[in-house]
């Protein structure tokens, strides 16, 4: 496999298979729910309906069992009223939209541990085309890109993937095209924002996207990627960049988590190398990139610790800077040196390797 073959980008990636498809009775009041449930009996899935809006049988006494029953699932249900209030989200975007809310990667320091409550399940909404047209009354009135001189031509925008990773699902659920369609034919000064870990973009090389959904994709040094189960290798996920910035997409590459792993500088710059050959001789490229550290909370500690009880993710207090959050929370951040040091190498190789590159952001 080249990275000039969109192709083999989609036929070799391995599309997630829920063990257990279950769908509300208010989601069936839905198209868009409804449509869900006959993909997933497209793919041989057998579809649950359940009688109510309560989602039962998932909770156990051990954590782990709890855990892998929960991520082995896939919800259709209605988003609540309050997923229709949209919620800043610096420093990536305005506003978060969520389409799903769960991921089916197994990520051993997932961002969501601590985040969300209850077992970790996929919870697709039914209720698409009220989330999509709730988004017109928020236009203009962001505080990242909506007032920022650097970012203003990006419009408002809506980020897509806070609580999820709606390309390891797209097979399933259609949301996320259906999305790009959407700001595709938006004539407002808006832009759509995903990020993902998967690869399968066949579905979305052909959409009408106008240039207004930026997709970005998560990526790490090589070492790190033994914290990311269930995800499509690196190798695959540039492959899709390039598939998908030569259809056109304005692209991003999110390097994260940041991490000391040994050898690091020569790991970095090996990535940012091997992301160079997967955009090579894209003429039009829109390329960013966004530089985030690890970093932990106490709650999301205690979160992991039961979900992968044999990780060895550096998660030691001593060896952390302790920060407190504007909500007053607490967080472990590296210390000083070593984020200064870090930052300045990942910089200047992106500037190096990837010249067209916008670095929007270090945290």
């Amino acid at each position: 496999m080249t990275f000039h073959d969109p192709a083999a980008a989609v036929i070799t990636t391995r599309l997630w298979r829920p063990r257990r498809v279950v769908i509300t009775a208010a989601a069936r009041d839905y198209p868009h729910g409804r449509a869900i449930a006959a993909r997933a009996e497209s793919l041989g899935l057998s579809v649950e309906a359940l009688p109510g809006n309560r989602l039962t049988g998932l909770r156990h006494p051990d954590p782990r069992r709890a855990y892998l029953e929960a991520k082995n699932t896939l919800a259709v249900v209605v988003a609540p009223p309050t997923r229709l209030k949209l919620q800043p989200i610096p420093p990536s975007a305005d506003w978060r939209v969520d389409l799903t809310e769960g991921c089916p990667a197994h990520c051993q320091y997932c961002y969501l541990a601590g985040s969300l409550s209850g077992p970790p399940v996929t919870r697709v909404y039914a209720n698409l085309d009220e989330i999509l047209g709730n988004l017109a009354g928020y236009v203009g009135r962001g505080g990242v890109t909506s007032a920022s001189a650097e970012r203003a031509h990006e419009g408002t925008t809506f980020e897509a993937s806070c609580y999820t990773d709606p390309l390891g699902i797209e097979h399933l659920t259609g949301s996320l095209s259906a999305a790009i369609r959407h700001f595709g034919a938006w004539d407002a000064p808006v832009s759509l924002r995903a990020t993902t870990k998967f690869a399968a973009v066949a579905p979305l090389l052909a959409l009408p996207h106008g240039r207004r959904t930026r997709l970005r994709f998560s990526i790490n040094a090589a070492a790190a990627a033994r914290y990311e189960g269930g995800t499509a290798s690196l190798r695959e996920r540039l492959a899709a960049m390039g598939a998908v910035a030569r259809a056109g997409y304005p692209v991003g590459l999110t390097v994260a988590p940041i991490l000391p792993v040994p050898d690091w500088r020569e790991a970095y710059a090996a990535l940012f190398a091997e992301a160079a050959a997967a955009l090579d001789g894209v003429n039009d490229l829109d390329l960013t990139a966004e530089l985030i550290t690890h970093r932990f909370t106490p709650g999301s500690k205690a979160v992991l610790e039961g979900w992968y009880p044999g990780s060895d993710l550096p998660m030691r207090e001593d060896e952390r800077s302790r920060k407190l959050t504007k909500f007053g929370s607490v967080k472990y951040v590296f210390p000083a040196e070593p984020m200064r040091e870090m930052r300045q190498h990942l910089t200047q190789e992106i500037a190096a390797r990837l010249p067209r590159a916008r670095v929007l952001y270090w945290t």
